[in-house]
């Protein structure tokens, strides 16, 4: 099973684009559908993308078409999340998840291994 550690959240202006990164350890990383989730003050923890196991197949939460982009590095053992153009509505702590399975997931209960989460706030 592999164990997740994020990084990149921090302080942005509206606007402004963060890229978010997922380090996954063992040998079985390209097994895995990777997804990104967030969780904002006071609101359940929510979809914001996955990728599946070879990348060719990516899912987005409607809200962050367009601005965001999933890709995964199976020789790096890493997923990222670049994003872009910003919104103060884009504040929550940032998850990265992983589920073992061909599909490209995006149901928050599909997947059994979590990282601690890194904070992204964007400021108005």
């Amino acid at each position: 099973q592999v164990q997740l550690v994020e990084s990149g959240g921090g302080l942005v202006q509206a606007g402004g684009s963060l890229r978010l990164s997922c380090a996954a350890s063992g040998r079985t990383f390209s097994s895995y559908c990777m997804g990104w989730f967030r969780q904002a003050p006071g609101k359940e923890r929510e979809f914001v993308a996955a990728i599946n196991w070879s990348g060719g197949s990516t899912s987005y939460v409607d809200s962050v078409k367009g601005r965001f982009t999933i890709s995964r590095d199976n020789a790096k053992n890493t997923v990222y999340l670049q994003m872009n153009n910003l919104k103060p509505e884009d504040t929550a702590i940032y998850y990265c998840a992983a589920a073992r399975t061909v599909l490209t997931l995006r149901a928050l209960g599909r997947y059994d291994v979590w990282g601690q989460g890194t904070q992204v706030t964007v400021s108005s």
